[in-house]
């Protein structure tokens, strides 16, 4: 059944219109234009802030709306006044990439604007936009005869409920269009996501049956031949996967479903009437895309045609466009042999058989099969593959199926063949195996007769071909070089959708009863918990049992809103904090909003959860909202790599892309002891914006190569891309002790700022992988990685995303403290790495806190140094200048002291000058360095600036302690004692920064009465001179007697220097 997409406009309401009715007033209406549809709302009379709060529908025609726009119009009605037209109020056009799904959307104001440069226009509209989609119901099906009715009960008792096979079972021509409506999960799916256009190479749309044809013939009930299938096969996982993303974009898709889910199949085998015949090669024959594809495949039936492979990149629900598959030309290409085995039948066995494959000395057991109810067949469809130096590598390749001795079949057991019954196998010339690479169609798996064993006429349905890490089977296929570890495998996982809950506390009434209240003075707090987060307010003392705060609690959400708000509201007495009541608000219930809107407060009940019945304790008055205005932060600021809101209607369209090819690491340290010599088992993290990456582990190697290729959009270019190597602790046994739950080690990382690389370069680099730790910093190995910035927008978009600020608006209206910033962000850090670590395989804890740096803001004596010695280096170049000016006022080079002089002359005769020559001079500095700019790898960790290499063994065991401490007292005894010596020195520097500035506010404050009546005296006389004198000739003789000779001079400090150190401060009452 198809689904309708509608997009829905709900018009609120407009504030501050245009008069227009020549009377001081308007009678506006809304006129909404999309897709060459057209909608009107009512029109409110005499109304310059009018409210509609009509819903206006689009049928969405297409499914590329993404390219289409919104119009809406604000117009005044000419039958209220004494206007002959309706006038304009002002229009607002959207982008429907801006829209969102119902669930998600928000009420935004949008300024209007003018139709020309010359409209007069002002006010606001209130909107709310999203798409939904619909599900019509079908029309009753007509009433069969009664006879019919009663033949065909008997195999509706036997068919299943609801399975793909009764999608693709004949129907009366009554029932057509059902016959081609999607199973019920597919129009769960399509509620929930935009329809996908069907790919190259399909069917749109699938003609229904001519109602004029013969009625279908009975149904036989003879059995097929034993060498002819006759079942009809679900679509195989290649050709489901050919039109989806894989899985270095998206999780990969669900298996499709088991034989034995589908009902009884040799039932509806057996009743089934074959089509007229056919060539063989169009024995498979497709459906629509709108319903699962079937095929009726004869033996060794070859496959259809694929269409071409694409993928859908999916940031999220709206953010989908096809692109073609990645060519993973940044990366090498590495070779495996897939084999694929799909099924065995007339296996003389009723238990579990499984696959052994033999292919270059590597001897692999499959899972054991399951038997189909249906079919009697025993499957597996599980691919494997096996790791090739070359494609002209020859071997052979041999395929045994076995039966194990019991059903538990130990897997790591895979070359032990003692008590297995042998069914029979098959050897393959691995240098005849066909070469596949995508785009090519995957190779249809085929019937070959099992030999030499048990099972004199077994068939085994398998595929064997040779290719690369493109292959769409390569992400779930037993690899050689992950051990066939299941957590092992590559996988992309999204950071879940992070908000800012913005809990406005403003008074609470009826907490104490009024006889209690007017007793004393009562202090009363406020304490709200989230999760793990909890927030108190301050203490608001008050008589009448009426407390007021007016205050803002912050707290980090992620979706879906699965917990509640607790409130406590708490009596603070001298003998402690006493519960008066608790309150509870759903997550749900409460309002989004993207801008610094005021939303509408509630009132919620206080009540005493402790006693058998629920007491009313009083209620409490809120202002909750969920604030997507706001960049939530998850990563340090100078190193952040998204700074998009979290409302997707402020998103604005991305400016390029960059792709990361991962290839290895080189000579890198064992991290564990495996059976008596050192082992690691390598993979790599990458993670830019929401999106983070996870190559597949390869195992027992200190030289893995993943060669694997990640594309992400980008937003904005002064971003920064993280890759980090981690060293697996979930599939090897170390010889040392075992943990109940084993970390996973941190070998190294690399940052990469995008607004470091050119458009469309290629930077291929090994990079040092650096792990500092308490006993100091350690090379770990190299990784070798590519990444190129594609820019897809216009070079003047990217120039003028320079000029706009950094984070959202939100962020500038309505700024978070540094310490509120701080603590939300290690409270997102948080959330998101119990998130992550849920995901299957699990992103653990310990890697989303390296990747995120969440102890960066730890206190470290090695960084205040590095620090310091930064500032001293920005300044440096300003020392320089000083110095050259001493340098040249000391005469130390005649010539260019007398160009000074020059110089100056020129300027102060033509000050309009100076501006100009200073843009000119930077501009020559900055042409001057072009030459020596970087060029060759992207900037790195340097540990030499870090002072990383020369750091104490204290100083890093310092950083790297916890908190609390866990050292002896004698050790914080002698860091306290070297702390005070630091902090003493930092309060002589503040004292003395301090005292110069009092001294300049002693000028005119008559501290010293003598001291201030020189100073007003010689401002007097001075602007006595300049009123006398011409500027230009006061400006050079200023300079002149500043580059005077040194003959000229004293060595003793100048008088006006005497007279300021001379000044008094507030030094002398400091106790």
């Amino acid at each position: 059944m198809a689904v309708v997409r509608k997009l829905v406009v709900e018009v609120v309401e407009a504030t501050n219109l245009s008069p227009k009715d020549g009377q001081g007033a308007s009678s506006p209406y809304v006129v909404a234009h999309f897709h060459g549809q057209r909608r009107r709302t009512r029109t409110v009379i005499k109304d310059l802030c009018p409210q509609w709060g009509e819903v206006l529908e689009f049928a969405v025609k297409s499914s590329d709306v993404f390219g289409n726009a919104l119009e809406i119009d604000v117009l005044h009605d000419k039958a209220y006044g004494p206007t002959t037209r309706n006038n304009s109020l002002g229009r607002v056009r959207l982008s429907s990439s801006q829209f969102v799904w119902k669930g998600e959307e928000a009420l935004i104001y949008y300024p209007l604007r003018g139709k020309g440069w010359f409209s007069w226009v002002q006010g606001d509209i209130g909107l709310k936009i999203y798409y939904t989609v619909e599900v019509p119901q079908p029309p009753p099906p007509p009433q069969p005869p009664q006879p019919a009715a009663e033949e065909a009960k008997p195999l509706e008792a036997d068919a299943a409920p609801t399975s793909p096979l009764r999608e693709a079972e004949p129907k009366p021509p009554e029932s057509a269009e059902q016959s081609l409506a999607p199973p019920d999960g597919a129009a769960a799916a399509g509620s929930t996501a935009p329809a996908t256009p069907p790919a190259d190479g399909e069917k749109p749309d699938e003609e229904p049956p001519n109602e004029d044809a013969p009625a279908p013939a009975p149904p036989s009930t003879e059995k097929a031949p034993p060498d002819v299938e006759t079942t009809v096969e679900a679509e195989s996982p290649e050709t489901a996967e050919a039109t989806s993303e894989d899985s270095q974009e998206v999780p990969p898709p669900s298996p499709a479903p088991s034989r034995t889910s589908m009902g009884p199949e040799i039932d509806a085998a057996s009743h089934w009437v074959p089509p007229p015949p056919l060539p063989p090669e169009l024995m498979a024959a497709s459906v629509s895309a709108s319903v699962p594809q079937v095929k009726f495949a004869g033996l060794n039936g070859p496959h259809p045609p694929m269409p071409p492979m694409t993928r859908t990149y999916t940031m999220d629900s709206l953010d989908s466009v096809v692109i073609e598959r990645s060519s993973f030309d940044l990366v090498e290409k590495m070779h495996y042999l897939f084999v694929r085995v799909v099924k065995a039948r007339h296996l003389p066995t009723n238990g579990t058989p499984v696959v052994k494959i033999v292919v270059s000395g590597t001897h692999i057991k499959s899972k054991p099969a399951r038997k189909s109810a249906s079919t009697a067949f025993f499957e597996w469809d599980q691919t494997f593959a096996f790791g090739r130096d070359a494609p002209e590598s020859s071997s052979m390749l041999e395929v045994s199926v076995w039966d194990p001795p019991s059903a538990h079949v130990d897997r790591r057991s895979s070359s032990d063949v003692a008590g297995h019954n042998f069914f029979g196998g098959i050897c393959f010339d691995a240098s005849e195996i066909p070469l596949r690479d995508p785009p090519d169609s995957p190779l249809a798996p085929q019937w070959y007769r099992l030999e030499g064993g048990g099972a004199h006429h077994g068939d085994l349905m398998l595929a064997t071909w040779i290719g690369t890490q493109a292959d769409e089977s390569f992400p779930d296929a037993w690899k050689t070089d992950t051990a066939g570890d299941v957590n092992a495998r590559a996988k992309v996982y999204q950071s879940p959708k992070l908000w800012y809950l913005r809990a406005t506390v403003l008074e609470a009434q009826d907490v104490l009863p009024l006889t209690a209240a007017a007793l004393r003075e009562t202090s009363f707090q406020i304490k709200a918990q989230l999760g793990f987060q909890m927030q108190k307010t301050k203490v608001s003392i008050t008589r009448d049992g009426t407390p007021s705060w007016n205050e803002d609690l912050l707290f980090v959400v992620a979706e879906p809103f699965s917990e509640n708000l607790k409130l406590t509201i708490e009596s603070r007495l001298p003998r402690g904090p006493v519960v008066i009541g608790e309150a509870t608000v759903p997550l749900m219930a409460i309002e989004r909003r993207v801008e610094d809107r005021k939303v509408a407060s509630r009132w919620f009940t206080f009540e005493d959860f402790s006693r058998e019945k629920t007491v009313y304790k009083g209620r409490v008055h809120l202002r909750l909202c969920f604030d997507g205005g706001y960049h939530v932060m998850d990563e340090a600021a100078h190193v952040c790599s998204d700074y998009r809101p979290t409302a997707r209607q402020l998103w604005k369209p991305p400016i390029g892309s960059v792709e990361l090819g991962i290839i290895g690491c080189k000579s890198l340290l064992p991290m564990k002891t495996v059976n008596g010599k050192g082992s690691t088992d390598a993979y790599c993290v990458a993670k830019y914006g929401p999106k983070w990456v996870r190559t597949r582990t390869v195992c027992d190697t200190l030289d893995p190569r993943w060669n694997e290729q990640y594309t992400w959009r980008v937003y904005d270019p002064c971003t920064v891309l993280t890759i980090g190597v981690f060293d697996s602790w979930g599939w090897s046994e170390s010889d040392g002790p075992q943990e109940a739950m084993p970390h996973d080690f941190r070998i190294g990382k690399v940052r990469i700022r995008l607004s470091t690389l050119q458009a469309n370069r290629v930077y291929r680099n090994s990079y040092p992988l650096l792990l500092l730790s308490n006993a100091g910093v350690k090379k770990m190995g190299e990784v070798e990685i590519a990444v190129r910035f594609g820019r897809t927008a216009p070079t003047l978009d990217i120039l003028h995303v320079y000029s706009q600020p950094l984070l959202p608006l939100m962020h500038h209206v309505k700024p978070l403290g540094m310490a509120q910033q701080e603590l939300l962000r290690s409270a997102a850090v948080k959330i998101m790495a119990a998130h992550l670590s849920r995901s299957e395989p699990p992103l653990k804890r310990e890697v989303v806190l390296y990747m995120l740096d969440a102890d960066s803001h730890t206190f470290s004596m090695r960084k205040v140094r590095a620090n310091w010695l930064r500032i001293i280096n920005v300044l440096a170049e300003l020392i320089d200048v000083v110095r050259w000016i001493e340098d040249t006022r000391g005469w130390k080079s005649p010539t260019a002291t007398a160009l000074v002089h020059a110089l100056l002359i020129m300027l102060v005769w033509f000050p309009e000058l100076i501006v100009p020559t200073l843009a000119f001079y930077v501009f020559a500095i900055g042409a001057w360095n072009y030459r020596f700019r970087a060029r060759g790898p992207v900037p790195h960790f340097d540990p030499k600036m870090s002072l990383a290499d020369v750091a104490d063994r204290e100083e890093l065991d310092e950083e790297f302690d916890q908190l609390p401490s866990a050292r002896p007292p004698d050790v914080l005894r002698v860091r306290y004692d070297k702390l005070r010596a630091i902090g003493a020195r930092v309060q002589t520097m503040l004292g003395d920064l301090a005292t110069q500035g009092e001294r300049v506010q002693a000028l005119v404050t008559w501290r010293d009465p003598r001291a201030t009546g020189i100073f007003i005296m010689l401002c007097f006389v001075v602007a006595v001179i300049l009123y006398l004198v011409p500027t230009k000739m006061v400006a050079m003789a200023s300079g002149f007697y500043y580059f005077r000779h040194p003959i000229f001079r004293d060595r003793m400090p100048s008088p006006a220097l005497n007279f300021f150190r001379r000044l008094p401060s507030l030094s002398d009452r400091m106790m």
